[in-house]
């Protein structure tokens, strides 16, 4: 709230607004330059109250506000903020209406989200020198209230807009219309550098192979590319021949389930002399991972597929199986009952429907101990079993044998430089993306964020979230690294020292900050010793705004 307070025999007028954490992300979106990438290319018109590029600011900066309130309530959101501070001088709140939104949401949309999203990753990637050995590629939904009819291109708007339609929704809401976001991130803090808006019915296998095709294009990054076993199938791998890839092996596939039960008890960890596969591997052999390398050819491309049984997740798998063995049980003695008293007019009959009911159940069996025949109104005659349940134990054992296991496959050389251990630790990175997209979910940063009427902005929304978590990932990554670089640490939630906070802890550490203004001299209040040793830590855009 902007507090005003007037003394009329000093004639001194007392403005308060809100900066919290806010400054931080406008000093990250500076340190990116965003607003000067989006000026250059949507062009500056010296008769415009504020840019393009200062609106696009402006929804990041509500993005991460933290409010917990939609975007629809953009105007509200800035009532209360230092808005020239945080946006340039003269610029005031009234200036960030619905209208200006609109336009320059289209205005952006008709540049090519993609490729914009593109330019500007991939400028971070060089400023920041962001490690890009290894990249995520992944998707998620987001269901949307609304009609929104499909619109098709014409002449002023040659691109076709995504549908808004139903689809298999991650978000467990079946009833509603959605639409779906794809991101490559890096694996080096998850920054994304490629974003697509795509149809709400949209098939990860269907498309993982064009996406990741349609990067090598665009993007000139030697990168392996690691992804989910949605790409695993022989169209992809074609199709991406001429990429390095690491995938998860889909367990439908024939071969899979053969090697999948190959012995690991016995097997040896090849030690390495690289101090960094070294170090990989105890960490992995810690949390009870265990692996085993196999050549294989599938698609006509040969390739190198990892065994991996995981301790953990063998414990869990079991305990589950053993649960699904007592429910299995349960629904055969229910079975077997009403098969026991049910009459056949046939032994055929008798035995046909013993089989049916043999393939509801994978772990027991009903077998028929014999027919007995029975003789009804001394005319007709009926047959009935006599059963027993018997567990199967072979597949019981065969379960137990594989559980916590999965196959990754790649189609890097053996002799070459990436190791066994290798694969196994940056597949497990592939929840760079799944962290991103929870962030992107998560109700403290866009809740119902999807306000808007038409299918290209809800592109543009989409892009304008991507970034976002672009400008998060990268300030808790510079955050990290100069907390390490210069050995210093800072309190967690729980008052614990650590030199890995997280971004949104930092931001809560800022509630509170304002700032003042006397006669339009300024100054920054509730600056606390802790405040002021946390900015110190972060680049020097977001010093600024503070200091």
């Amino acid at each position: 709230m902007i507090i005003e307070y007037k003394k009329m025999s000093l004639m001194e007028e007392i403005t308060v607004t809100n900066i919290d954490h806010l400054g931080i992300v406008a000093g990250l979106i500076d340190e990116i330059g965003i607003v000067s990438i989006i000026n250059q290319k949507l062009g500056v018109d010296n008769r415009e109250k504020i840019t393009a590029g200062q609106v696009i600011k402006a929804l990041i900066i509500n993005g991460l506000g933290m409010v917990s309130r939609p975007l629809y309530l953009f105007s509200q959101f800035f009532e209360d903020k230092a808005v020239e501070k945080l946006l340039g001088t003269g610029i005031k709140s009234e200036y960030l209406n619905d209208d200006k939104i609109g336009r320059v949401m289209d205005e952006i949309y008709e540049l090519g989200l993609t490729n914009l999203f593109i330019e500007i990753g991939l400028l971070v990637i060089k400023k920041f020198e962001i490690e890009t050995k290894y990249a995520h590629l992944d998707s998620t939904s987001f269901h949307l209230h609304g009609e929104y009819n499909q619109i098709e291109a014409t002449e002023n708007h040659q691109k076709k807009p995504i549908l808004i339609t139903k689809g298999y929704s991650r978000d467990h809401r079946p009833d509603l219309k959605q639409c779906v976001l794809d991101l490559v991130v890096s694996s080096d803090s998850g920054i994304p550098f490629f974003m697509r808006a795509a149809d709400g019915n949209e098939s990860d296998k269907a498309v993982f192979g064009e996406i990741l095709t349609e990067v090598k294009k665009q993007i000139k990054l030697d990168s392996i590319m690691v992804c989910d076993s949605a790409l695993y199938s022989q169209e992809n791998l074609k199709l991406i021949s001429n990429l390095k890839w690491i995938t998860r092996v889909p367990m439908t596939l024939k071969k899979a389930k053969e090697v999948i039960e190959l012995d690991l008890e016995k097997v040896k960890i090849i030690s390495s002399t690289d101090p960094v596969i070294q170090e990989i591997t105890r960490l992995l052999q810690e949390k009870g991972y265990k692996w085993l390398e196999q050549n294989v050819t599938y698609a006509g491309i040969k390739q190198r597929w990892l065994i991996v049984e995981s301790e953990p997740r063998k414990k869990s798998d079991i305990q589950k199986l053993e649960s699904k063995i007592e429910q299995e049980k349960k629904m055969a003695l229910k079975l077997a009952k009403k098969l026991e008293t049910t009459g056949f007019d046939t032994v055929t009959q008798a035995q046909n429907y013993l089989k049916s009911i043999n393939k509801k159940l994978k772990l027991w069996n009903v077998e028929s101990l014999e027919i007995k025949e029975k003789i009804l109104n001394k005319q007709s005659i009926v047959y009935h079993h006599h059963i027993k349940i018997q567990p199967r134990v072979s597949e019981i054992e065969r379960r137990t044998l594989v559980a916590g296991r999965f196959i990754l496959g790649t189609n890097i050389e053996s002799n070459s430089e990436i190791k066994s251990p290798e694969i196994l630790w940056n597949y497990k990175n592939q929840q760079a993306c799944e962290r991103g997209f929870r962030f992107l979910k998560d109700p403290h940063f866009f809740a119902d964020s999807f306000f808007v009427e038409k299918p290209q902005r809800v592109e543009t929304i989409l892009f304008v979230m991507s970034i976002c978590l672009l400008v998060y990932n990268l300030g808790q990554r510079e955050l990290r690294n100069t907390l390490k670089r210069t050995s210093n640490l800072l309190k967690n939630q729980l008052g614990k020292p650590t030199n890995t906070p997280t971004l949104r802890w930092i931001f809560q550490c800022f509630q509170g900050v304002h700032l003042l203004t006397i006669n339009q001299s300024q100054k920054v209040v509730n600056l606390t010793e802790e405040r002021s040793l946390i900015l110190q830590f972060l680049p020097s855009c977001c010093q600024k705004y503070y200091l």
